[in-house]
């Protein structure tokens, strides 16, 4: 009987081994997979975030317009690595789990096979128990022999049983080590190229001149709207007591004649020369006044 609970405490033993291993490594799977499925879809709303990022470029001054079109292109090249990352996971992470549920119905069909063994011997027991008490001894001869046969076919079963569950453990044991070795290596692999670009990306926003851009913008307002106290003027030969007479005019008739003047005005670079001549020489009719 000794015999048999200990053959009964190392099945229990690797009942609940596989029992663990196929819970574990099934949320592993479950939570592995919903990890990636997430990279997929961050790397689908960076790729959203680039387009805007060029379509917005696309409305500034060049000097921004310049340096977000560089940062999308780093946020790309980021999105590159990121898809990347997901196709090895998938690979060397996800499939490798999905494989343990085979290999776990297999270890499991190996303990049934062990268990029915095992009845059956315990049934030839029960008999040659019964026998003993109440048959010849010509039929007991048969059911020790029965007994004896069941008993050898149990002991092969249990070697059969240990050499599988051993090397399920084992096979368990490395497994669990790549993959997560695996998916160590691949995070750091993109984390390490990501850094790379971003420190890329950093400087490029980082040496973006702002005050360039402002400049830019100030120039196409005063080209479009002309300075507050510069009037247009069409005539460039206007004589310089009549320049005079101009800067002279109250305010009112200056912005009134301002509008009218900006319907029919030139270019916006040749009216601010204009009207730098037109302050040059109303400075100096001052003087001599």
């Amino acid at each position: 009987m000794n015999a048999f609970l200990i053959r009964d405490s190392q099945v229990r033993m690797m009942e609940n081994m596989v029992t663990n291993a196929e819970k574990y490594f099934g949320q592993f799977c479950s939570l592995l997979a919903a990890y990636t499925r997430k990279m997929a879809r961050l790397r689908d709303k960076a790729d959203q975030l680039v387009k805007q990022l060029i379509d917005f470029a696309n409305t500034e001054n060049p000097e921004l317009r310049a340096t977000l079109r560089n940062f999308a292109e780093d946020l790309a090249k980021v999105q590159d690595y990121r898809q990347a990352e997901v196709e090895r996971l998938e690979i060397k992470v996800i499939s490798p789990l999905k494989f343990y549920g085979a290999q776990i119905k297999q270890t499991r069909a190996e303990i049934k096979k062990f268990r029915h063994v095992r009845n059956n011997e315990i049934k030839q027991l029960e008999k040659l128990e019964k026998l003993r008490q109440k048959s010849p001894s010509d039929r007991q001869m048969i059911a020790e022999t029965s007994v004896q046969r069941a008993s050898v076919d149990a002991s092969r079963t249990t070697q059969q049983l240990e050499e599988t569950i051993d090397g399920f453990q084992k096979q368990k044991l490395k497994d669990l080590q790549k993959i997560f070795l695996d998916f160590v290596t691949i995070e750091m692999v993109f984390h390490a190229k990501a850094v790379e670009v971003y420190s890329s990306a950093f400087q490029t926003l980082e040496n973006y001149d702002l005050e360039q851009d402002l400049e830019d913008f100030r120039a196409k307002m005063h080209g479009v709207y002309g300075h507050y106290n510069a009037r247009p003027l069409t005539n460039t030969n206007t004589s310089s007591s009549v320049l005079w007479g101009l800067t002279s005019q109250s305010a009112q008739s200056t912005i009134q004649s301002q509008r009218k003047e900006e319907e029919a005005s030139e270019d916006g670079s040749v009216e601010e020369d204009v009207v730098e001549d037109l302050r040059g020489q109303g400075q100096g009719q001052g003087l001599h006044k």
